[in-house]
């Protein structure tokens, strides 16, 4: 505090009667993000370890069924053997199994996106009566479960003489994750600036011409997680196979392993065998794939 010289040569009192002006307080939102930094680490990792342990041990016990001898207690997998692959594959007919689940996986993956792509399209950039309720209904579809339209779905099947097709399976898997795949698609869309869209009619484009040098190459990473999600769905579905394909020949993975389920035993190695099998091509899938989750959101997004 500076002091005043008054004529006669004396310090005159302070205004402020000699009290010193309290020093300015701090605000709280940066005590806050003091506190967070100086949190020990160990209080982050401790919870993200027992996460990670907990969700990794049924895939190492998964393994480890697979990979040791029957009758083996040891909790390493050594010596290795893969004698439960060999018999899966060659005596469950498993080989079968997977061809079926793919070509089921490919065909509901081809059909859902492109489906999908044209009604997102629809909805994005253009406007109806009965928009607001379209998008109602799609959303409570997902309320249903597929086992309620089973009946249904049978005896549609059964009309068109679909039973004990793999067409029946795509189709119902197709249906049912349409809603949600539509949704997604039409969100992507409409990131995508339609003045893009009109500088290519103007150009002499047509709207699919258009849509298909502007629009797309713009949606290629939410198609991609949208068609990667309707793949590792219909991959791991059980219920529409059961129904709706009657020959052993024609069912998928997940009925198979149904199979290897007994009334009085189960082949533990077998089974885990198996369950690797139908394992590594979602894991396979969603390694691809993760990436394009992230930038998924955001697809279609420019800067400018």
């Amino acid at each position: 505090m500076t002091a005043v010289i008054t004529e006669k040569g004396l310090p005159a009192a302070p205004a402020d009667g000699g009290r010193k002006s309290p020093p300015p307080r701090r605000k709280r939102r940066g005590r806050r993000e003091r506190a967070f930094d100086e949190v020990p680490r160990w209080q982050i990792y401790l919870p993200l370890g027992l996460y990670l342990l907990f969700t990794l041990v049924p895939f190492y016990w998964m393994l480890l069924f697979s990979l040791r001898p029957a009758g083996s207690t040891s909790l390493v997998p050594w010596p290795v053997t893969f004698d439960h692959f060999e018999k899966v594959w060659n005596e469950r007919s498993f080989s079968v199994f997977f061809q079926n689940s793919a070509l089921i996986g490919v065909f509901t993956l081809i059909c859902t996106t492109g489906v999908a792509l044209a009604g997102g399209y629809a909805l994005a950039r253009f406007d109806f009566r009965i928009k607001q309720g379209f998008m109602l209904a799609l959303l409570c579809s997902q309320f249903i479960p597929g086992a309620l339209m089973l009946v249904p779905l049978f005896q549609i099947f059964k009309n068109l003489s679909l039973i004990n097709s793999p067409l029946s399976v795509v189709i119902a898997e197709t249906v049912f994750q349409l809603p949600l795949s539509i949704i997604l698609i039409s969100g992507f869309i409409k990131n995508v600036p339609y003045s893009l869209e009109e500088a290519a009619w103007v150009d002499g484009c047509s709207r699919f011409q258009a849509f298909r040098i502007v629009v797309l190459p713009m949606l290629r990473p939410g198609l991609i997680a949208v068609g990667s999600f309707a793949f590792v769905h219909s991959w791991n579905h059980f219920l529409f196979a059961l129904m709706f394909l009657m020959d052993q020949d024609k069912q998928t993975i997940p009925v198979g392993l149904s199979t290897l389920i007994g009334a009085d035993s189960v082949d533990f190695g077998a089974l885990a065998a198996g369950g690797v099998i139908s394992a590594v091509p979602v894991v396979i899938v969603f390694a691809f794939i993760q990436k394009w989750l992230i930038t998924g959101f955001s697809a279609g997004a420019v800067k400018g």
